[in-house]
Formats: structure tokens, sequence, C-alpha cells
């Protein structure tokens, strides 16, 4: 049993079958079945059953396909471990949409710009999906927000570190009347990611707390799309405050009003990876990510610094900061 036969057949699992993933391995559709074969020889068993064109995996398949994940990532990781210490090679980083879209841009940028060697490929969803994708080794770093539930059941597998704070809002149509509590809505709908979205989870646990629920959920897949249909007066929604800044920066026109949620109050970003996984473009990454936390948590003598830089602008707990704040800008939303 070899590693390249191995990376054949995560191959033809991923790919559905033997055309896709002869095109993907760049082989001809002849050689990947008696690679595959070959396997089954080495092995004693079948892996996979087949019906016509299709492959379905056998249980004995079911179970070589864990071994075969973790033995390709360990020797990825042993290469990495051996080569220059410089980062290169793939790296696989999974991240909320919210956080791809608000706080990676520029962090990925620097990242190219310094480490050019290295190939970084984004996959975006909930922090469910995240956290079992990295449990299949589909992605080697994630960024996925604290669950509701906390991190206990994570901890054993992955190590975790705070990289962003992100503060939730709720937002409702703009002429809706201020919101303090759930029995506030006068919406019947809330607009929200599938399940597995951790905001999604925290907006849910702020109607329980009045015993209360959605009468319905309108699951979308895009901030755009979950903005437009709340500004539209389908239903309300739970976002973080970045997200609705940028859109508002970008000049989409959102007609809404934003709630804040005191109850939730800030949720932190987690750069997650499994235990044990070592690999210097993961710690180049996770360098350029922890500037920036860097600079939150920055000392007071720095705030000071600033203060008297600036003598005339009122401190900020100075400033009245209304419950409801219409946010409305010239442009369309997407």
């Amino acid at each position: 049993m070899d590693l390249a036969a191995l990376s054949i057949f995560c191959t033809v699992v991923r790919e559905n079958g033997i055309t896709r993933a002869a095109a993907k391995l760049h082989r001809v559709q002849s050689n990947v079945t008696t690679r595959i074969k070959q396997l089954e020889g080495a092995l004693g068993t079948q892996l996979f059953f087949r019906e016509g064109r299709k492959l379905v995996l056998t249980p004995a398949g079911h179970t070589l396909l864990d071994y075969a994940e973790r033995l390709l990532a360990l020797a990825d990781e042993a290469r990495d471990a051996l080569a220059n210490e410089r980062p290169h090679g793939r790296l696989r980083l999974g991240a909320m949409e919210s956080t791809a879209a608000t706080r990676l841009p520029q962090r990925l940028a620097e990242y190219h710009n310094q480490w050019p060697d290295v190939t970084l490929e984004l996959a975006t969803g909930t922090t469910g999906c995240l956290i079992n994708r990295l449990r299949a080794f589909d992605i080697d770093v994630a960024l996925i927000a604290t669950p509701v539930e906390g991190l206990s059941h994570l901890t054993d597998m992955f190590e975790l570190t705070p990289v962003y704070r992100e503060e939730l809002v709720l937002i409702a149509a703009r002429d809706h009347p201020p919101i303090r509590q759930p029995r506030d809505v006068g919406v019947a709908t809330l607009v929200a990611f599938e399940p597995g979205c951790a905001y999604r989870a925290y907006a849910e646990r702020w109607y329980a707390h009045d015993a209360l629920r959605p009468h319905r959920v309108l699951e979308l897949g895009s901030y755009h799309a979950i903005v437009a249909c709340v500004a539209a007066g389908a239903g309300i929604a739970v976002a973080p405050r970045s997200v609705l800044e940028l859109q508002r920066a970008s000049g989409h026109e959102m007609g809404l009003s934003m709630h804040p949620l005191p109850d939730i109050g800030t949720i932190d970003t987690l750069l997650a990876w499994r235990r044990g996984y070592a690999s210097s473009a993961a710690r180049a990454l996770r360098q350029i990510l922890l500037a920036d936390l860097a600079v939150a948590v920055a000392p007071p003598h720095a705030a000071t610094a600033t203060a008297t830089a600036t003598p005339s602008r009122p401190p900020p707990s100075r400033r009245r900061q209304p419950p409801a704040a219409p946010i409305a800008s010239a442009g369309r939303a997407a």
C-alpha cells in the first residue's frame, strides 16, 4: 500500500468516479482503474461496489478512506517538516462568509505577497460545516465562530486561538420599531444561514430566553441575500456589525434599522486546526492573523497617546449611541 495509490483512491471518492478522478489527476481512466484494482488486491478486500459506471464505497472502503486521508495529511506534514522552513506548498483555509468578506481580503493579499510559494485555497461555510471539514481532513485550518454551546467538545481534537471579535446586531426593515427583546419583533420570520451557522444558533437562543422561537426560518446562502430580504420586510436577521459596515462602505442601499443585542454581546472568531498539525504555511498565516489581535488589544499607553494627539475629539464613552440606527447609503444591494 503506497501513498500514490491512496491518493488516487481518495481522489476517486472525492470526484465520485473514475472519469472525473482521471481528469483531475491528469491520468488515463485505465490507469486509475488499474491502480484501484491493485490497491484492492494488496489489501485483500473490495473497496467499491460497482453499479454500472457508478462506484459506491463498501464498508471496508469507508474504513480505508478515514485512514488514507490521515496518512496523506501526515505525509504532507512530514515533507513540510523536513523541507526548508520557508512557507511553501498548499494551504487549505476554511472561513465563514462574513470573515472571508470583512477580515481576510487585506490579510490574504499580505500573505500572498510575503509567501508566493504557498498555494492558498479558500473555502467558505458555516461554523458547523467547517468543523466537520477539519475533522475529515478536507481543510487544514479554519476561522470559526465560538459555538453557542462552548468549546469543550472541540478542545480534544483541535487547537483554537481567538483572532477577531465580532459584535452581533439584529437587523430589521427601516421602519421597524425599536427591538430590545424578542417580544418586540414584529415579523414572524428569522432570515438566516442553514443549520450549523453559529450566529443563527445565537439568534435562536436569544428567542429562547423569552420562551419564544421564530415561526419560520428563511434559509439563504449569502449576507447580500439576507440583507435584501430583511430590507424588503421578509423578516429579521442577526449579523456581524462588520458585514453591515462593509456593505454600507461599498455603496449598497440597505434600507435597514439596526438594533443592539446586549444579551448576546461579542463573539470570538477562532482560528482552529487539528492537534498535532504542523505546517510552516499555516504558522505564517497564524502570525499574520494574530497581528490583528495584537492591534486590537494594544496596551493602555497606546490609547492614551492617541487621545493626546486628538484632544478636540470627545471620548467614546461620552458620545450618545441611539438604540436603533437606520442604515442607508447610495447604491443597490446585490
